[in-house]
């Protein structure tokens, strides 16, 4: 089997900023560990994309990145692209991945209500993939789903350092619990990576009696499971960020990535 050498990076891969939420935690149990942040601002959002479009780009565009930087391991730091194209993803490529799934298991076991919310893109929440992690996990529960798209501008802007609308949190939560039985929910799973930046004001919206989760302490854990034994730099390296070109929408300053351990952006 292949040894990755000690400056093989990690690649991280979102459609925008929502996978620093991952980046985080693993950078927390890998401290040295080289890091490449990617971020297809040329296609975001992903959840207004059709299943098609994701299915295409999400394979060739990883391809690239796989390519130029030679990591050890990719993480699709995205739940709508792991939803629709891990699969393609995987074999299409050479190298470990890991998906991002919503964390759906967890909160069947936290609720005592037996109703849950699912948070998400548009595109992730009607996806079949959620049925069978519903139907798996969930099966003598309540699983209410909602598409936030503009939950994913807030977190974007919230990085950025704009204020966040707050009828664009009210209306997310209210897209949960004006549903039947959605007056129930005592979990919510966060299930876009771009969401738990957004998390004090949503817990601020449900209030103290509902419990936010999400996945991203998970795939930290079987990130470092994956490349337990491999070597890494003795000291941590600077991260770089790489952001594919969009005529609207400009890469973020550098100091939303720093503490991240970023300090370079690339485009391609």
């Amino acid at each position: 089997m292949h040894t990755p050498p000690p400056n093989a990076p990690i690649l991280f891969f979102d459609s925008g900023l929502g996978g620093l939420t991952v980046l985080g935690p693993t950078r927390a149990l890998l401290s040295t560990a080289p890091i490449v942040y990617a971020a297809d601002y040329a296609g975001l959002p992903y959840g207004k994309k059709s299943n098609e479009e994701l299915a295409a780009r999400v394979p060739a565009l990883l391809g690239r990145l796989v390519e130029r930087y030679q990591p050890r391991l990719a993480v699709i730091a995205c739940n709508t692209a792991s939803t629709i194209a891990l699969s393609h993803v995987r074999a299409a490529l050479d190298v470990p991945i890991v998906g991002t799934v919503p964390a759906i298991k967890p909160a069947a076991e936290m609720t005592k209500t037996g109703v849950i919310g699912v948070l998400g893109t548009e595109a992730t929440v009607r996806q079949p993939y959620v049925d069978d992690l519903s139907a798996r996990f969930a099966r003598d529960k309540t699983v209410l789903r909602h598409g936030s798209p503009g939950l994913v501008t807030g977190a974007e802007a919230k990085l950025r350092g704009e204020s966040v609308d707050p009828t664009v949190i009210a209306r997310a939560v209210a897209g949960l619990r004006d549903q039947p039985g959605g007056d129930a929910i005592d979990v919510i799973v966060l299930a876009c990576t771009h969401f738990p930046l957004l998390h004090d004001e949503l817990q601020a919206a449900v209030g103290p009696g509902v419990r936010l989760i999400d996945g991203a302490e998970g795939i930290a854990r079987r990130v470092a499971h994956l490349t337990d034994g491999q070597r890494w730099p003795e000291s941590p390296r600077p991260g770089i960020a790489v952001f594919t070109r969009s005529d609207d929408r400009p890469p973020p300053p550098l100091a939303t990535l720093a503490p991240y351990g970023i300090d370079r952006i690339e485009l391609i």
